[in-house]
């Protein structure tokens, strides 16, 4: 079925099963603590349900640029939705001498993050120069802004749909990032504002995700060829203390095709998107793929064609986040799905679109 509406907090309250993260009080997070299965550095908790037909949050939004959204990362603390494009082409920033084409953009991996309210509505817009491709983003809420977290540090390689036409090249991130977002400002991978981690030696293609609920944050990397996912203390990342509280690889059967397009964590597991645009041979509703892993076992408990959004006009996944519509109560999440879309056949232009399910398992 296509996606459905409905109001905040639908099926949300469910408990979570006892172990590691348990929830205090209202208004405090999940933390992790001893217990769980024999060995489990991640405590139990409900997942959620993919069955579930999926809510429609925004439809064809308009973002800062035109291109594809990449992913995005909600502030849950201060209701804000922060997305990442790349820059599209003919844009020339301040300082520049000319301007540059879509292909060159993506090459140097320039992106454009861009700020909206809980409504849909623009807030603001910043400038990424030599981040990489935007492959995952999160966000840090800090008083009435946030910190951002994406890859940076890019290094051009060969897009995987184009491997032998290196003017297809991509600039893929090879470090993890953090700084504050700045309205307006157009910011470079070797500024002093960046501050810059490197937490597995000899790892590229690293990106972020965070659990806004167990302040935990997943990392997505490749070392020796593999992509492997490896879930960190929120805090002790910042302090520059890398140990791992759970490690799994990623399932071979994903990126070969449809593409990898995203991942997620919240509780006891990794959420994974996989698929690829509408088109002759991919027609709706399309090859979209959702996986649930538990950190744990490193299993993979379902994999699920997701139809939310079937009937947009143009649509490519884009992303996974986790939002908390009440903060005070912190497991009663949505998982929210991205997709790229378009208002018609004939305009090209893209749009944003956001679907999402809450009920947990």
């Amino acid at each position: 079925m296509d996606s459905k509406r409905s109001a905040i907090g639908r099926r949300q309250l469910f408990a979570w099963a006892a172990g590691a993260l348990g929830v205090a009080a209202a208004g405090t997070a999940m933390t992790l603590a001893s217990g769980g299965p024999a060995g489990a550095a991640v405590g139990a908790s409900t997942r959620f349900d993919l069955k579930d037909p999926s809510n429609e949050l925004f439809r064809e939004i308009a973002l800062q640029e035109t291109r594809v959204l990449q992913s995005f990362s909600f502030d849950n603390t201060n209701k804000h939705l922060y997305v990442v494009s790349l820059v599209q082409g003919s844009r020339q920033l301040p300082g520049e001498t000319r301007t540059y084409t879509g292909d060159e953009r993506a090459k140097y991996g320039d992106l454009c993050v861009t700020e909206l309210d809980w409504t849909g509505a623009k807030l603001g817009r910043m400038y990424l120069k030599g981040f990489g491709h935007g492959v995952s983003i999160a966000v840090e809420p800090s008083g009435n802004g946030a910190y951002l977290w994406t890859e940076t540090e890019s290094v051009e390689a060969p897009d995987p749909s184009y491997p032998t036409d290196a003017s297809k090249n991509i600039g893929w991130g090879s470090r993890i990032g953090r700084f504050k977002f700045a309205n307006g400002t157009v910011l470079t991978a070797n500024s002093s504002k960046v501050a810059k981690f490197t937490p597995v030696a000899g790892a590229d293609r690293t990106t972020i995700a965070i659990d806004p609920a167990s302040k935990r944050l997943a990392l997505r990397y490749r070392l020796g060829g593999a992509f492997q996912f490896g879930l960190y203390d929120l805090a002790a990342f910042t302090a520059g203390t890398y140990t791992q509280l759970a490690h799994v690889m990623q399932p071979t059967d994903i990126a070969s095709p449809p593409p990898f397009q995203g991942f997620t964590t919240f509780g006891q597991y990794l959420y994974l998107l996989e698929g690829s645009a509408y088109g002759s041979t991919n027609p709706a509703p399309g090859n979209t793929y959702q996986s649930v892993i538990d950190w744990n076992t490193g299993t993979r408990t379902e994999r699920r064609l997701s139809e939310a959004g079937k009937s947009l006009a143009f649509r490519e996944p884009e992303g996974l986040a986790i939002q908390i519509p009440d903060t005070t109560k912190p497991t009663a999440a949505r998982l929210v799905t991205g997709f790229a879309s378009t208002t018609s056949a004939t305009d090209t232009n893209k749009r944003a679109s956001f679907y999402y399910k809450d009920a947990l398992v």
